[in-house]
């Protein structure tokens, strides 16, 4: 039997464990863009704040309209101005967006009221409340609109300012440290040596993380022996919201990540039953979270996609939520099982099929920047050519 333990309950592990790092603080609303909300905003107001016009036209009681009726134009309504109360059996020239008169409870698009001389007539019978949006239509006074732990968007700007608010409540921006081990890694900019290659993971992790948001605090390249990595931590420890690592979490002699997590704080899990990215670590380490990704670059973006994603969202503040799938048929058979879940970096054909990259090795980073997304197949699953399997484009990460 394996003693991996299976990708949901790894998820689960991660979200049990995890809680949120960050203080709250107040700031400008105009300034919040991608910053998680930490209250719920609750409508101080209704909006609209008044029954308005959607088009412009004339506004009269429906009740009093008969075929051939001429309505007298009593006054003329602008946004922005107050009407009076409509005069009983007249009707009101009103514009979009300004207010319903009192009295009145329809409107007739301009293009459907016929003038005779200083008179309007509507030939055809109106409903009432036709082409008026009603008080509240949008929202609601004391309707919560935006929930604590969403991520603040544009659309989100525009909503509160709707309602006059000027300052929200949010998380302080996550602290996140980066951890990379590996003799043979070399920053770039530097001469490659017989053995060395290129330290990719740092650089990418470190996009990932401000993409998704937060501060890279710290990025400290360890060498290959158990006190290096140790004091590397330490170092992490005293500054960061959240610890990432990269490299260094498998059975080898050189892989002393584990070996560290254990002498300074507790491990949750290691090691789980998806391909790329077995060799996964989660610690906390004095409180801190840790969380050790594989050292192959492919592997390092799956489990960040997947799982320090997810450990960043809950230790920031946000609603942690997994990422939105389609399913789409399969435009290629595989007749072999395995009995971990994976998942397979793929594109979508013009015939909308998916098609694996003839690339899935854990080294090779290319085949996701000429991917799509992921296939998702799951442990013990055969992949046969018009079925159906679980599609997660890369931009839902």
């Amino acid at each position: 039997m394996s003693t991996l333990l299976a990708f949901e309950d790894a998820l689960e592990e991660i979200r049990r464990s995890a809680s949120v790092r960050v203080e709250q603080q107040t700031t400008p609303l105009i300034s919040s863009i991608g910053r998680i909300l930490a209250t719920d905003v609750v409508a101080g107001i209704s909006v609209p704040p008044h029954d308005n016009s959607a088009m412009d036209g004339y506004a009269f009681a429906c009740a009093d309209w008969h075929a051939g009726k001429h309505f007298n134009v009593s006054q003329r309504i602008t946004a922005g101005q107050h009407p009076v109360p409509l005069m009983p059996g007249t009707c009101a020239r009103i514009f979009t967006g300004a207010n319903i008169p009192a009295g009145a409870d329809t409107v007739v698009m301009q293009e459907n009221a016929e003038l005779l001389d200083d008179k309007v007539i509507f030939n055809k019978q109106p409903t009432p409340a036709d082409n008026i949006r009603p008080l509240g239509q949008d929202m609601q006074i004391g309707q919560t609109v935006v929930n604590a732990g969403e991520k603040i968007t544009p659309i989100h700007i525009g909503l509160l300012s709707s309602l006059g608010i000027t300052d929200v409540t949010v998380y302080k921006q996550l602290n996140v440290g980066i951890l990379t081990t590996g003799d043979e890694l070399i920053p770039t900019g530097h001469h490659l040596k017989a053995g060395q290659i290129y330290n990719s993971n740092g650089p990418m992790l470190s996009a990932l993380v401000t993409q998704a948001g937060h501060n890279v605090s710290l990025c400290i390249h360890a060498a290959d022996t158990l006190e290096a990595t140790k004091d590397a931590l330490k170092t992490l420890m005293q500054s960061c919201d959240v610890i990432l690592s990269s490299g260094g979490v498998s059975v080898g002699e050189e892989d002393h990540v584990k070996d560290a997590l254990e002498k300074l704080g507790k491990v949750h899990l290691w090691k789980i039953a998806i391909k790329p990215g077995k060799p996964l670590v989660h610690a906390t380490l004095q409180g801190t979270p840790f969380l050790g990704l594989p050292g192959n670059p492919s592997s390092t973006l799956v489990t960040y996609h997947w799982f320090a994603r997810l450990l960043l969202s809950i230790c920031s503040g946000q609603i942690a939520e997994l990422p939105q799938y389609y399913l789409v048929d399969a435009g290629f058979n595989r007749n072999k099982t395995i009995q971990r879940d994976e998942f397979l970096r793929v594109f979508i054909g013009k015939d909308g099929l998916a098609y694996a990259h003839p690339q899935q090795s854990s080294g090779a980073l290319l085949a996701a920047s000429e991917s799509q997304g992921y296939l998702h197949i799951k442990a013990n699953t055969l992949v046969e050519y018009g079925h159906s399997y679980s599609f997660y484009p890369f931009s839902g990460f």
